[in-house]
């Protein structure tokens, strides 16, 4: 009797055109399948893709000067400021900045130095608070120079650090990868004004979003277009559009305008605290640190003395912490300074107070002292359009 065979039994034959698997060939490798390549002018194509390339690249460019990018803008981040802070780590440094943005933007490096003869290292960090840092550098081992903390009192009274913390993780371990292409971008940047981090596609994106989804929140450094220009050191000015764009100054300054809670009491202590302990330790090996308030428009203010009335923070702070401080209500040339989009000065402007603030420190501490060659004084009439020593910018009324 015949036995039934299975269809799995049953040899198949493929049709011609379905190639032979592994299967069909035991024992056999598969062998790989080869294209021809046709002939192409390989050359010319190559060529004709880099004009391309370049004619984009050069497009690009061209669009972005025209919008205010400059070459040479180098952008700030970890990268950058954890290479300001190893300099410290050096032991010749003799003067460093701390604090947030105000103290950044209004500060004047090479006028710093022309009347100290002292190029200090800029560590201010925007949209931080400045008592962490203050806090590394009293754990810091080989600094003993002067620290000037530059303070906004809504950032350095509040909890946590602000968008610096990763400026810090950076200067305790930076991969070398990472290295790499800090140092490759800062090359490209000193001659391609594309390259300026506000103005990727990425961040411009978002600012599409606002407004049109009802009730959505967006943090302040999201809402912001670019507000600066940073140079070599760290040296930090605000952009000249903001400026001299009433579209932009206006977007910037709808960024401040916010009402926000009153600080706490035990936020206030417990910052004066952590101040005094940091600075007894700076102190213990030699060194000093003092003060600065930074000056705000009436427009800002009047929401900053809601959140913490002067009484309650500066001067407690002073107090509490044993240090002494340049406040810029109590100067008159720092009085009637352009502030274009309420918190931070004009470039022009920023040069007078860092005269004004230099001066007044050294008269606060022997720590710093004015230099034999030092120029004369400046004040509000020469960055407000009435002086001949700088040049006037756009007045505080935005005309």
């Amino acid at each position: 009797m015949p036995s039934s065979i299975s269809s799995s039994d049953t040899p198949t034959t493929r049709p011609g055109f379905v190639r032979l698997t592994a299967s069909d060939r035991p024992g056999v490798a598969q062998p790989v399948p080869v294209r021809d390549i046709p002939a192409q002018p390989w050359p010319r194509i190559l060529a004709a893709a880099l004009f391309l390339v370049l004619l984009s690249m050069g497009a690009w460019e061209w669009r972005m000067r025209t919008l205010g990018l400059q070459a040479g803008d180098l952008d700030d981040g970890p990268s950058f400021w954890a290479e300001q802070r190893r300099r410290l780590d050096a032991g010749d440094v003799k003067i460093a900045i701390l604090g947030d943005s105000r103290i950044l933007y209004d500060t004047d490096l090479a006028h710093f130095e022309s009347l100290t003869g002292v190029r200090p290292v800029q560590l201010a960090i925007a949209g931080s608070n400045a008592l962490p840092f203050l806090e590394d550098l009293a754990n810091a081992v080989h600094f003993n120079g002067l620290v000037i903390v530059g303070i906004a009192d809504r950032s350095y009274f509040r909890d946590g650090g602000g968008l610096g913390g990763p400026a810090l993780e950076r200067y305790r371990f930076e991969s070398p990868a990472v290295r790499i292409s800090f140092l490759l971008h800062r090359a490209l940047s000193r001659v391609l004004a594309f390259l300026d981090d506000n103005y990727r596609l990425n961040k411009l994106v978002r600012h599409l979003d606002e407004g049109w989804r009802a009730g959505a929140q967006f943090p302040v450094n999201e809402r912001l277009w670019k507000l600066g220009t940073v140079m070599d050191e760290r040296q930090t000015f605000m952009w000249s559009r903001v400026e001299n764009d009433p579209r932009v100054r206006a977007h910037q300054r709808s960024a401040w305008i916010r009402a926000a809670p009153p600080v706490s009491a035990p936020t206030i202590l417990t910052t004066i605290e952590r101040t005094r302990i940091a600075v007894a330790k700076i102190r213990a090996r030699g060194g000093e640190v003092v003060f600065v308030r930074p000056p705000s428009a009436p427009e800002l203010s009047v929401y900053e003395e809601e959140t913490l009335p002067r009484t309650r923070g500066w001067d407690q702070l002073l107090e509490g912490a044993g240090v002494r401080g340049v406040h810029f209500a109590d100067v008159p040339a720092m009085q009637g300074l352009v502030i274009p989009e309420y918190s931070h000065l004009s470039r022009a402007c920023a040069t007078v107070f860092t005269d004004a603030y230099v001066r007044g420190l050294a008269k606060l501490t022997p720590r710093l002292t004015l230099s034999a060659a030092a120029p004369p004084s400046l004040s509000p009439a020469d960055c407000t359009g009435t002086g001949t020593g700088l040049k006037p910018p756009l007045g505080n009324d935005g005309s």
